[in-house]
């Protein structure tokens, strides 16, 4: 279920998401052991973009586990060996049952949009999910194996709904052109740059010019003009025909460049600028007085396009061939930042998939084997280390049942189906959340990342073993102020 997230501000709105790492981040948590579980799942969203409730519910299972072997009176040291015993057993288990399509490009895109699938599958995408994840598999393919998500531009516009999205092959900057400027520029030469363009007035604080007649303040306007004139005189040696500017533009220096047939954009944000670099091969550059060490992006085609009621401006023919723009339209502005959560999750996913193209079954199927694999290596442990053991495969066994409780099913008699069908050797087996029956993960195409499984069960052993160390909370002295020596 998706939850709201209100902020105390006022002028802050609300968040409707199921997000684990974005609820985590935005709710206000005192508990220092809490605060453990917050940055796994950060670390989870950067890592690999997905798992960011699995990783908290597993390392959650964990402790509660621990609390009840610690009632028992087995020392925390114990659990904490027999926890990186099972660790070892349930990562060797995962990597054997891994199945790598990388070598074939036609089971290796099938692998992926199955990926995409399942990541959509939870998300707010859900009711078209083969849509989308044809829309994030294609996008991620145009990047060739580079795994870099700054080619992929993710711009969100209010109307119409989630099935009228699309991808748009080339670069979309949401900015409007100059007044009397070129519309439409072919073999654009473009100039990236972050440059005060407004007048020059003094911005010295509390600072003030005095002139005995009103003929000299005149004068001083038209040393500023001759000095911006003299500024985009330079910027037009460069022979370039658009120059996009971090910063405002003027009236006077947007008709010297209308005047001289070259598109001036003005105030794209730094992150449109960095991008815009990035994928037409130029530099951001401050100062203009040497037009042949400036590297100039490039691109066939710049032209104004209409998506909704707005205009943007469309790069096409950028010379990073890869650079695409995922376009997102719904009918509340929630709705939008919830597809663009759920878009990146299937991104950040599949470009690691891309790089590590190994996949395990999903729908509880690869925890409960790594769960049977851990119960077998308890049985053959001695001491208290196979109770710890044992406690780490009930642990891993609560994530399917999460998943059922989720469903609306009855998570003991489905769990229960599963681990007789792992038993019996069935080890694709999992749960078909659409019958509500256990069925083959293979025959049905639920897959996941194994780096997402991985880290999963990675990180969340390692924080909860991070936790059980600690035997008390100390309240640590405020740090110290160097006395204020500065006359008053």
């Amino acid at each position: 279920m998706d939850k709201i997230l209100q902020s105390s501000s006022r002028h802050e709105s609300l968040q409707v998401t199921n997000d684990g790492a974005t609820i985590l981040k935005a709710i206000g948590v005192d508990n220092p052991a809490a605060k453990v579980l917050v940055d796994i799942s950060r670390v989870q969203d950067d890592e690999v973009g997905d798992g960011t409730t699995s990783v908290v519910v597993f390392a959650c299972e964990l402790l509660k586990e621990a609390e009840q072997l610690i009632l028992q009176k087995i020392h925390p040291q114990t659990i904490i060996a027999g926890w990186r015993k099972a660790t070892v057993e349930a990562r060797s288990a995962l990597e054997k049952s891994a199945i790598d399509h990388g070598n074939d490009p036609v089971k290796f895109r099938e692998d992926l949009m199955n990926i995409a699938r399942t990541t959509l599958s939870s998300k707010i995408l859900t009711q078209y999910k083969d849509y989308f994840a044809e829309l994030a598999v294609n996008a991620v393919l145009r990047l060739k194996g580079s795994g870099n998500l700054d080619s992929i531009q993710i711009i969100k516009k209010l109307g119409g709904g989630l099935s009228d999205s699309y991808l748009d092959e080339g670069f979309l900057l949401d900015k409007k052109v100059g007044v009397n400027q070129p519309k439409r520029i072919e073999n654009a030469k473009i100039l990236i740059a972050n440059t005060p363009m407004d007048a020059d007035k003094i911005k010295i604080f509390g600072a003030r010019v005095r002139v005995d007649a009103v003929s000299k303040v005149a004068e001083l306007e038209m040393a500023e003009k001759e000095k911006m004139k003299a500024k985009v005189e330079k910027i037009l040696k460069h022979n370039i025909n658009v120059f996009i500017n971090r910063q405002l533009i003027y009236n006077y220096p947007e008709q010297l460049f209308a005047d001289a047939g070259v598109m001036a954009i003005e105030h794209a944000d730094f992150e449109g600028v960095e991008r815009l670099a990035l994928v037409t091969g130029g530099e951001i550059v401050s100062t203009f007085d040497m037009p042949e060490t400036v590297k100039l992006g490039r691109c066939d085609l710049i032209e104004e396009v209409m998506i909704g009621e707005d205009r943007l401006i469309k790069f096409s023919g950028v010379a990073l061939g890869e650079a695409c723009s995922i376009v997102l339209r719904g009918a509340t502005q929630q709705i939008l930042d919830e597809a663009e959560r759920s878009m990146h999750d299937a991104l950040c996913v599949m470009s690691q998939t891309v790089k590590e193209t190994r996949t395990v079954f999903g729908g509880g199927a690869s925890e409960m084997l790594m769960a049977n694999t851990v119960t077998q290596l308890a049985a053959k442990t001695p001491g208290k280390e196979a109770i710890a053991i044992e406690a780490f495969a009930r642990a891993l066994r609560m994530l399917p049942t999460t998943i059922a409780d989720n469903g609306g099913y009855d998570s003991a008699d489905l769990v229960s189906k599963l681990r007789a069908a792992h038993t019996d050797g069935k080890s694709t087996y999992g749960l078909d959340m659409e019958k509500g029956e256990v069925g083959d993960m293979q025959e049905l195409g639920i897959t996941e990342s194994y780096k997402v499984k991985q880290q999963v069960l990675v990180s969340g052993a390692e924080a909860a073993e991070m936790i059980l160390r600690v035997d008390s909370i100390l309240k640590a002295a405020p740090r110290q102020r160097m006395p204020d020596s500065r006359p008053c």
